[in-house]
């Protein structure tokens, strides 16, 4: 009787151990605190035996990395991911657009394929997907695949916002401005007056673009493209220090840093 209540007595400190670790790395990613993330994900993954959570752990191990500039620690950890739970269309988004990031087309659409296979009705998968054939000069089926996603989810603001993007990608800034004034007025969100200020900065309007970039932060503090949005608009005024310290709040946020190289050697070249 006294070795079955100390094994009891055991396993609930475990597994309040365990709820603790859970909750400091869920914490840690909720505050942007990667690295510390990164540590505490790392363990549960390496600990956990059923499959399906630790699928979850090497997710957000890997998302964290990703955050942290660590691409090839994160390709591992979403592999790991997969390996573990081969069914998780969380994991096959994730690896899709990593990959179409880094410039590997082909294999994020396999990636999306294998993904839309388990949840044909996944919409990132979809926007992930109208992105690449956006590159790839493929309007056609990019609308085609924003389209899909409102058949099954109608108010969808992110493809309503793609739809926009694809005709300022394609020029018609004055069919996305349009397209960002109807949505702004159905729902004043941050992600749409920072879609907005990025139409007027391609228009030259850049009063209107500091406008709404600053609308769009005042509205959500901790959306981090808004930041990026604004240091661009700074960038173009000749405001390289205040455009730099919105990159850097950016990245403090959790915009990955390898996608601003470009906009960082602005940076490097304003100190000299």
């Amino acid at each position: 009787m006294k070795n079955h209540l100390l094994l009891l007595a055991f396993a609930i400190t475990s597994l309040n151990l365990y709820a603790q670790n859970k909750a400091m790395a869920d914490e840690c990613f909720k505050k942007a605190d990667y690295k510390c993330a990164e540590e505490q994900y790392s363990k549960l993954a390496e600990k956990e035996q059923i499959q399906k959570f630790q699928s979850e752990y090497y997710n957000n191990l890997g998302t964290s990395q990703r955050r942290l500039g660590k691409t090839a620690s994160a390709f591992k950890s979403y592999e790991s991911a997969l390996k573990a739970n081969p069914l998780s269309a969380l994991v096959y988004e994730n690896l899709a657009s990593l990959h179409s990031q880094k410039g590997s087309k082909v294999k994020a659409l396999e990636y999306v394929d294998k993904g839309l296979q388990i949840e044909p009705e996944n919409a990132n998968l979809y926007l992930t997907r109208s992105k690449i054939y956006d590159s790839q000069g493929k309007k056609e089926l990019a609308v085609k695949d924003l389209n899909q996603i409102l058949s099954f989810a109608p108010e969808n603001i992110y493809a309503r916002t793609g739809l926009a993007n694809l005709k300022k990608n394609n020029g018609d800034l004055e069919g996305a401005l349009k397209d960002y004034n109807q949505l702004i007025s159905e729902k004043p969100e941050s992600l749409l007056y920072n879609g907005r200020a990025d139409v007027y900065f391609k228009m030259k309007k850049s009063k209107e673009a500091l406008t709404d970039v600053n609308k769009a932060i005042s509205i959500d503090p901790k959306f981090a493209q808004s930041y990026v949005t604004k240091s661009l608009i700074l960038f173009d005024s000749a405001k390289p220090k205040e455009a730099c310290d919105n990159l850097n709040k950016a990245v403090t946020l959790g915009y990955e840093k390898g996608l601003l190289v470009d906009l960082y050697a602005k940076c490097t070249t304003a100190v000299k």
